[in-house]
């Protein structure tokens, strides 16, 4: 392996982290020990709901030991979850119905739960919100007062 950190996306369900793919070849093929990053990753999402998809940022250095960050779940997870749809519309724009509606407090909600990751903690409210609603519009739903 070369002298440079290895950087490695995955998108795990919250305490559902195992050694098996594709945790296991992602992290094995990089010399880590999956079954190392799958225990510490399970205690950290613990508060979760099992089952939501959580993005992890995992750096393996030339050592082979590893950190990792997590991210908050995906916007587009919190909508459905919030609008009680498994899937967002086939198609959108003027001519279509939206498939579903959720309230601006909904919208507030999951952006607090935004606001915790490090590349959002510097925006306004306001502005997650606004990004919040175009994702939705974007899927179908529609943000009613």
């Amino acid at each position: 392996m070369s002298a440079k950190n290895v950087i490695i996306k995955l998108i795990v369900g919250a305490g559902q982290a195992a050694p098996s793919p594709p945790v296991g070849p992602a992290l094995g093929s990089k010399g880590v020990k999956a079954i190392d990053f799958c225990k510490e990753f399970n205690a950290r999402t613990a508060t979760y709901e099992p089952g939501v998809p959580i993005p992890a940022l995992v750096v393996v250095k030339p050592d082979r030991s590893f950190t990792f960050e997590l991210k908050s779940p995906q916007t587009s997870f919190l909508l459905l979850k919030a609008a009680k749809l498994e899937k967002g519309a086939a198609k959108v724009g003027k001519n279509y119905k939206p498939i579903a509606e959720i309230s601006l407090k909904h919208v507030y909600e999951i952006a607090k739960i935004k606001k915790t990751d490090q590349r959002h903690a510097k925006l306004e409210m306001e502005n997650i919100c606004k990004s919040i609603i175009n994702t939705a519009k974007s899927m179908g739903i529609e943000v009613v007062e």
